[in-house]
């Protein structure tokens, strides 16, 4: 009921523009009686959702940075009561202490948006959005239809971090945002990706999920299709996939990851058979980054995080001319794989795969990389001097 009830405000325009304006002012009311407290940092992922992401790889520096001994840190969840902090306090999304702490908070760091549609932050508040992610498909004003409003002023970040000028262009222009308060940082979240890391690590990873360790993993994790609902509002549309068929060609060599978006894993069937493993609830996406051998996905912002890998990544785009017109795209992921007459079946992703030349496919993997994702591996390290920087520590 709460999640319908966000959709229907998020999505009508004058509903949202009263919510807006009423919200806003009488918080502005309670912000005279809050002094915001530069020591107390606020963190939240995915609205609340989780407990992960850029947000928690910034958390858990701070955690060891002693420049920040004696801050206090919250999280907001939406679910609390779910998680466990080495260190803080958490609060409830949506309730009035969740608001009282923002207003207090002097520094926010999220990674899609704290103020639940609000012009809350006051002068002395410093934000931090890391983001999630590089976008191929269209953002912001760029999108078409049904889509949520924005009232300008409403951008209230004072430091974004971006992969590359490709992202800083599009972030900037779709939600109006300065150039100048991104950084090009990269995204913290993906630091340990550019680590070495052991077979012998790889393999308790493997372990714990039930592979054999000489298996070669593949790693599949399409996007969801937004436009294709039932009357409910849930996602309808799901890969056309049959995993005995991937099995009997691969299943020899290889295991499959599957990671789905969480609406679409509820329609999905994926066997857990010894070949494919559905572990799209699985915690830590990067341990399954970097234990896989390859990625399959079709247009995802995975491609950029995977790509700092530098390992082979394959486009299954069995429904692009789709996709790209009811979606929209801001370019041919399949040209910039080299896979644009050989990805549209399962067949031809299936030979693909055992055909494979791994130096040529890494080799596109890197050029991809350096021309979508010019900074990575530490993101986390300028993040807190960013934050030290503001607060005027050494």
């Amino acid at each position: 009921m709460k999640g319908k009830l966000l959709q229907f405000v998020k999505y009508t325009r004058i509903i949202y523009t009263l919510y807006f304006y009423l919200g806003s002012w009488t918080l502005s009311l309670l912000k005279l009686l809050i002094h915001s407290d530069k020591h107390t940092i606020i963190f939240s992922s995915f609205g609340g959702k989780k407990f992960d992401d850029s947000p928690k790889c910034i958390y858990d520096a701070i955690l060891k940075d002693n420049r920040f001994n004696g801050y206090r840190l919250i999280w907001a969840f939406q679910e609390p009561d779910k998680y466990t902090l080495p260190r803080g306090t958490k609060v409830k999304i949506d309730t009035f202490n969740y608001f009282k702490t923002l207003l207090k908070a002097g520094i926010w760091i999220t990674n899609s948006s704290l103020t639940r549609g609000l012009y809350i932050k006051g002068t002395d508040t410093f934000s931090i959005n890391t983001w999630h992610g590089t976008p191929i498909k269209h953002m912001g004003s760029d999108t078409e239809g049904t889509k949520s409003f924005r009232i300008k002023k409403s951008v209230q970040d004072n430091v974004k971090l971006c992969q590359s000028h490709y992202e800083l262009d599009i972030f900037s222009r779709v939600f109006n945002t300065p150039k100048e308060i991104f950084h090009l940082t990269g995204l913290p979240r993906n630091d340990e990706l550019s680590l070495p890391h052991s077979e012998e690590w790889k393999n308790t990873i493997k372990e714990k999920l039930g592979i054999k360790a000489e298996k070669k993993v593949i790693l599949y994790a399409p996007t969801f299709r937004d436009y294709e609902k039932n009357a409910v509002g849930t996602i309808t549309a799901c890969p056309p996939i049959q995993f005995d068929k991937w099995k009997e060609a691969l299943g020899d060599r290889y295991v499959l990851l599957v990671r789905m978006h969480y609406e679409v894993t509820k329609i999905m069937d994926v066997p857990c058979n010894g070949f494919s493993f559905n572990v799209s609830n699985y915690p830590n996406l990067n341990e399954l980054i970097l234990i896989s051998d390859m990625l399959i996905s079709d247009y995802s912002s995975i491609f950029f995080d995977y790509s700092i890998t530098g390992k082979p990544m394959l486009c299954f785009a069995y429904d692009y001319e789709k996709y790209s017109t009811l979606r929209g795209m801001y370019f041919d992921i399949r040209k910039e794989l080299d896979m644009e007459h050989c990805c549209n079946t399962e067949e031809q992703i299936i030979a693909e795969i055992q055909h494979i030349d791994m130096d040529k496919k890494s080799y596109i993997t890197k050029r991809f990389r350096d021309k979508y994702v010019e900074a990575y591996g530490t993101a986390t390290r300028q993040t807190l001097n960013i934050i030290a920087d503001h607060i005027c520590i050494k």
